[in-house]
């Protein structure tokens, strides 16, 4: 058990310590930088299946209130203090603090090197992993210039995915949060195609301002359990799961006496509001969510094809986790009141428009990258479902797009690596030149559109699941993305590979060659995994179910006591016109 939290700091030391590496190697020696960041992504995959095999082998405790991370580095394995195998005592900046006199001695605040894995981020760790490798080898030689420093941004991107996944305390979460935009923004500006600044800079402006935002939601909620009048929030805290423990406990004391704290609890439901808001704009952006999704398919468009697989397959999610990490749980109430309304119809919005954007393009790679602003309106539509099929179905959700569209735009750079020429109307017949890849467009295509017995299928039905038990209109409107994407993308692949042939020039005469052994070894883990969950999604299902309960379990409480205090105001009511028709 010791090695875990060791393992769970190498996921993190490993690409990181690659990319100064390989930065410092310099030009001239490319053949090693390729071979150095195959190797780093290779042992972080390496390490992220084996620390999820020992996740999963886990007997874990029913769930609490909070979240409880598991394998977390400066934990004490304590049997008569068992919540402290689950919270660490690695500080990055202590704030020294004088206590009363004679009052008793407390740990000083402190930000913490808070790290860990539990359902939720497990799977999401494999999938960066996963993908890491994938980004490598499709770079092998589509890029030829400044080599080290391309690996070395990739792989500190890769460093700043994982980090964000990983962290249980919430300023090392936002301090990755942010540091995934700089790589990003080196790839798309420096590799990317002819309008790459102009797209690398509308990418960071939105990102940095939406998470600026953010940053204040953050703020609010550690400034204002601390300063608030309870004696049991005098704690300064940056740990996650004592945040979520802290602010639901109070909303339940507060819930179960209404008539004695009724202007607190009106306090807390209006802070909620603001504090939702503030964590929605950051990361509504990074899903993004329409109307900011506008960064999003010219920065798919301009950027390598590494940095696309990256961006649709990891660095999206982060939105969508960030609102299940930490919107739903913090602000409950708020989730209730404006989030299924609100996110609900944003999402499905997103679903049609980003699939009636798909239908009207001719370039393949913007096809695919409005695809990614429908199909993430899939993963929100679940977790504003609120309830346990819904939240499964949208974290199942992320993981099944982050395959898909992953392994579209490898697809995609294949074909453009080969023809340098993304136009629908350019190509024709390519299934006679190129038939295994060919194959597995079609394949990938049917993913996305969620055939039975592919890994869509499951997360989407979970989804709609989740949303007809809460707002059956929206999840009948959201079923029409299906339609459409089944129509984009078998029009793609139709116009593309099949009919009579028509093949872009190309330099020299040779035909131009199928798929190679380096990029099949790129798709097959996506094809595998894509196929496995389709069959047998359990392993996700069971690994994230006790923590989405945590979440489920907080937004029934506030359901129950809003429903109770709904009713003990119509009792009063009931009872004043009782008592003035009696004295009339």
């Amino acid at each position: 058990m010791e090695s875990q939290p060791m393992m769970l700091i190498a996921l993190l030391a490993v690409p990181a310590l690659a990319a100064v590496f390989v930065a410092l190697l310099g030009s001239g020696r490319e053949s090693a930088v390729r071979w150095v960041s195959l190797g780093a992504t290779a042992i972080t995959l390496i390490l992220a299946l084996v620390l999820a095999g020992q996740f999963m082998a886990l007997e874990r405790n029913p769930p609490s209130d909070g979240f409880q991370p598991e394998f977390v580095p400066g934990a004490v394995d304590d049997p008569d203090q068992p919540h402290k195998k689950y919270q660490t005592t690695w500080h990055l900046l202590r704030f020294e603090s004088q206590g009363k006199p004679g009052e008793e001695k407390k740990e000083p605040p402190a930000i913490q090197f808070y790290i860990g894995l539990d359902g939720i981020n497990v799977w999401l760790v494999v999938l960066t992993a996963v993908l890491l490798v994938s980004s490598v080898l499709v770079s092998w030689t589509s890029i030829t210039q400044r080599v080290p420093e391309f690996h070395a941004w990739l792989l500190a991107l890769g460093t700043g995915m994982i980090g964000v996944f990983l962290a249980f305390d919430i300023i090392l979460f936002y301090v990755f949060f942010e540091l995934t935009l700089v790589p990003l923004f080196f790839l798309i500006g420096i590799w990317g195609g002819p309008e790459r600044r102009h797209a690398a800079r509308k990418f960071f402006i939105f990102t940095l301002a939406g998470s600026l935002i953010t940053f204040l939601g953050i703020l609010a909620v550690v400034l204002y359990c601390y300063l608030h009048p309870d004696p049991n929030f005098k704690r300064l805290t940056f740990s996650i799961p004592e945040l979520v423990s802290m602010v639901n406990g109070r909303l339940d004391v507060l819930s179960r006496n209404p008539e004695r704290f009724g202007a607190e609890l009106a306090g807390w439901k209006t802070f909620q509001i603001w504090v939702f808001l503030a964590l929605m704009v950051g990361f509504a952006i990074k899903v993004p969510l329409v109307p900011v999704h506008t960064w999003l398919p010219l920065a798919h468009v301009e950027a390598p094809t590494a940095g696309s697989v990256l961006l649709a397959g990891v660095l999206l999610k982060i939105g969508v986790y960030g609102f299940l990490r930490l919107c739903l749980p913090l602000a409950p109430d708020a989730s209730i009141s404006i989030g299924i309304p609100l996110i609900g119809t944003l999402a499905v919005i997103g679903i049609i428009y980003g699939a009636l954007c798909s239908l009207a393009q001719d370039d393949i790679k913007k096809l695919v990258a409005y695809s990614s602003v429908s199909h993430l309106g899939f993963c929100m539509l679940g977790l504003f479902a609120l309830n346990s099929a819904g939240l499964s179905g949208g974290l199942l959700q992320m993981i099944n797009h982050g395959l898909s569209t992953g392994g579209l735009f490898l697809l995609v750079g294949m074909l453009y690596d080969r023809y340098h020429t993304r136009k629908l109307g350019d190509y024709g017949g390519m299934g006679a030149r190129v038939g295994i890849l060919a194959c597995a467009m079609i394949f990938i295509s049917l993913t996305s559109i969620g055939l039975p017995g592919l890994n869509g299928f499951v997360g989407e039905a979970l989804v709609f699941f989740g949303m007809f038990e809460v707002r059956c209109g929206l999840a009948i409107v959201g079923t029409a993305g299906i339609l459409l994407g089944a129509w984009y993308l078998l029009t793609m692949v139709l116009r593309v590979f099949c009919g009579p042939l028509k093949e872009p020039s190309h330099e020299g005469h040779k035909p131009v060659a199928d798929l190679g052994v380096r990029e099949l070894a790129a798709l097959a883990p996506i094809v595998g995994l894509c196929l496995l969950l389709g069959l047998y999604p359990q392993p996700i299902l069971k690994a994230s179910q006790r923590d989405i309960d945590v979440v489920v379990n907080i937004v029934q409480r506030r359901n129950q006591a809003d429903q109770a205090g709904i009713n003990a105001a119509a009792v009063r009511n009931a009872n004043e016109v009782q008592v003035v028709a009696g004295d009339e």
